[in-house]
């Protein structure tokens, strides 16, 4: 028997899968005109029941498509063929209110008698591309986070920057990747590290990158035709050696930097397009982290290297103390020995040879004090164009004529407060040195400038005056550079320098407020800036005044020093001065004396005085006792930390060792005579 046949529900089949479909379904005629929508299209595109019917399909394309998309369509339908969802087109559809949403397309042509019409299936996929693209973000957030890990955990940036460039190139899932910094010395560029990239591609990279210009924002480097988009004419030779078959797109990100790029980061693609926004999100976060990096390392090399040198300053400042101590007694006693002495030559000769050597000696601690920046100033306001005018004339002379020296100072530049007399120690300095690096003559440039400090500089001391020395000599590599300002430091031969010269400036300029920078280079000179904070302050002419006559007093004087040989001295220079002396080792002695004896006319006190109490807690401990009583205090050096009061220090006069005894015969008389004036 044979089997009925099937009932014809073909049409009502088509309608009810048509109508329930999740994807959008558009049919469309020979023509492009809608014919046949189901409601999640309307639905979808934001249009009404029938509102398609006898549109063009372009409707529900963005305008920049339009004219493109009728030529593809006219193609397809030359020829059509069933193209599946997910195998299709991924096109951005436009919905009625204008907004554009992704979709992805599948196609097919639907036969109807002699007619051939057009059914599309669209799907929005704005979720799936907003998927794909949280698994891509999140996939690079993993990748930042191992180049943050690399940069906390290496050792050094160094080592973290030679292990990058393969990280980015495979979370990128690009060709090559590599980090150039900029040659601070020879003016281009240097690439640090790089993967996917032969050795003479990056010297054509380097190569062309010195002439170029790049601002401070990531670049899409697109290869293609005959010039590259993004990049400037200088970049010619990459052009023509990685377009060739290579490399098809670029990126270059600048390594962020206080005042300019310290280097780039140049990630290279075999595909076009391989840079979307998410790609270069990344590469600009790892060059932000990499810039942290490397300013952090610099940071931290700098304050080692400020520390270090504080501890030097420390030591060498309780160095010269205790030489001073000793300058003290040799002196004092070469001293006496002149005073009783025979009056012959051999004698004479012998006790002046020593007297120079011990000058020359007080000279070096001297320059070791201005390094430690323990050596009392005088500054006082100053203007700029004074100070040059004055050295100016000195410097050609002590230079030599085989040095042309220049000096260049504007009128209208604020004062500042300076010790005038150290401010030429200093350039001195600086100037020798410079004559020392162009053996066969040069050129020496001062220049002075105004500018603002930076806004870590409090607000009234944002000015600042600069001077420039700049020399055409020998440079120095960047070995000797870094250890420039440490003392003793020296590439002259033995006997042609102390190595105190940089070192003093540089104490120099701590005490003054201020800073100093050198930048040099082998065979291209050396650049000094000196930074002073300006001052309001109007300059003033210092006060002259004649030095009093050597005088015979009778007064009682307290001598308190824990160094005997240098209390025994004191007490011999100032009995042979006609003054009652007594004697105290220290800070306790002495006031349990001065409580005893009402008839002390002066305290003469170190600031030094082992543990306890310093100099300065016993003049003023004595001057709560009795209020008039007139101090004179000594040491090598005028501070001896952090901690001490320096307004305390300032009320009391200073006397500084090693001294002579003319020097302490007329600081007694200043003080004796200065507790004695009105007021």
């Amino acid at each position: 028997m044979n089997a009925e046949p099937a009932p014809d529900i073909q049409p009502d089949l088509f309608e009810a899968l048509f109508n329930t479909a999740p994807d959008a379904m558009i049919v469309v005629d020979h023509e492009g005109q809608i014919v046949l929508t189901n409601p999640q299209a309307e639905i979808m595109f934001g249009y009404g029941r029938h509102e398609l019917l006898g549109q063009p399909i372009e409707v529900l394309l963005p305008e920049r498509v339009r004219l493109a998309h009728q030529s593809h369509r006219a193609q397809y339908m030359g020829s059509p063929r069933v193209r599946p969802m997910g195998a299709g087109y991924e096109l951005t559809g436009v919905r009625r209110d204008g907004s554009p949403f992704p979709v992805e397309i599948g196609l097919s042509p639907i036969r109807t008698g002699g007619d051939v019409l057009f059914a599309a299936s669209i799907r929005d996929i704005s979720e799936t591309q907003r998927a794909r693209q949280a698994l891509v973000r999140a996939r690079y957030d993993a990748a930042a986070g191992q180049v943050s890990r690399l940069l906390l955990e290496s050792p050094s940036y160094e080592m973290a920057v030679d292990n990058m460039p393969s990280l980015i190139a495979t979370a990128l899932n690009v060709g090559a990747a590599a980090i150039l910094f900029r040659d601070v010395h020879g003016g281009g560029w240097k690439c640090r590290a790089s993967t996917g990239i032969a050795r003479a591609v990056q010297k054509i990279v380097c190569k062309d990158l010195v002439e170029s210009r790049w601002g401070a924002d990531a670049q899409r480097l697109e290869f293609g035709g005959t010039g590259i988009e993004g990049m400037p004419p200088e970049f010619a030779c990459t052009r023509a050696a990685l377009v060739d078959g290579l490399f098809k797109d670029a990126a270059l990100v600048p390594l962020p930097d206080r005042r300019e790029s310290m280097g780039l980061l140049l990630v290279l693609a075999r595909e076009e397009g391989s840079f979307d926004h998410d790609k270069m999100h990344f590469l600009q976060s790892v060059a932000n982290m990499l810039a942290a990096a490397v300013q952090r390392s610099r940071s931290e090399e700098q304050l080692a290297h400020a520390q270090r040198l504080d501890a030097i300053g420390q030591l060498t400042g309780g160095i010269a103390h205790d030489f001073n101590n000793m300058l003290t007694v040799i002196s004092g006693n070469l001293q006496l020995l002149d005073a009783t002495a025979p009056d012959d030559a051999l004698t004479r000769e012998a006790l002046e040879s020593a007297s120079r050597a011990t000058d020359r000696c007080a000279g070096l601690t001297s320059k070791l004090l201005s390094f430690a920046s323990r050596r009392p100033l005088s500054p006082r306001p100053t203007r700029p164009t004074q100070l040059l005018a004055e050295l100016r004339e000195m410097l050609g002379t002590t230079l030599g004529e085989r040095i042309v020296v220049s000096a260049t100072c504007p009128d209208a530049l604020p004062a500042i407060d300076v010790d005038p007399s150290e401010f030429d120690a200093a350039l001195v300095n600086l100037a020798v040195n410079a004559r020392d690096a162009m053996p066969r003559g040069g050129r020496l440039d001062i220049t002075v400038r105004g500018e603002e400090a930076s806004e870590s500089v409090d607000a009234e001391r944002r000015a600042q005056v600069v001077f420039r020395i700049q020399d055409t000599g020998l440079g120095m590599s960047p070995e000797v550079l870094a250890h420039a300002l440490e003392p003793f430091f020296t590439t002259k031969d033995a006997g042609k320098g102390s190595g105190l010269g940089l070192s003093m400036v540089y104490g120099f300029m701590r005490q003054s407020g201020g800073y100093m920078t050198i930048d040099s280079q082998l065979g291209y000179g050396t650049v000094v800036e000196l930074f002073f904070p300006a001052t309001a302050s109007s300059p003033s002419e210092p006060e002259s005044e004649a030095a009093p006559m050597l005088r015979v007093g009778h007064e009682t004087i307290l001598v308190v020093e824990d160094e005997p040989e240098v209390r025994h001295l004191a007490v011999r220079f100032l009995r042979s001065l006609g003054y009652a002396t007594l004697e105290a080792g220290g800070a306790e002695e002495a006031l349990r004396m001065l409580g005893e004896r009402p008839d002390i006319d002066l305290l003469f006190s170190d600031i030094v005085l082992g543990r306890g109490m310093t100099g300065v807690d016993l003049a003023e401990s004595a001057r709560r006792q009795h209020p008039h009583l007139p101090v004179l205090l000594t040491s090598g050096y005028e501070r001896i930390s952090s901690d001490m009061d320096g307004t305390a220090l300032k009320r009391f006069a200073l006397l500084p060792k090693p001294y002579r005894k003319e020097g302490l015969a007329r600081a007694i008389h200043h003080a004796l005579e200065a507790s004695h004036a009105p007021g």
